[in-house]
């Protein structure tokens, strides 16, 4: 009881996706994203770097 299809059958190829032609706004609106992520990334490097927020860790009293 042999059969041809073993393994995992292939998926069906996409087909491919057309161009898409942004006008001014659509290209604005790309950017402006772009942008922001950038800063975003920055901004969580340059937080890693100093490390936890108020420096003192956690508190601990001097009761038991």
């Amino acid at each position: 009881m042999s059969s041809k299809q073993g393994g995992k059958a292939k998926p069906l190829k996409q087909p491919k996706a057309e161009k898409k032609e942004y006008d001014e706004i659509d290209k604005a609106n790309i950017q402006k994203k772009k942008d922001e992520e950038k800063a975003l990334k920055e901004l969580k490097a340059k937080a890693q770097q100093k490390g936890t927020f108020g420096g003192s860790g956690l508190k601990k009293s001097g009761k038991k």
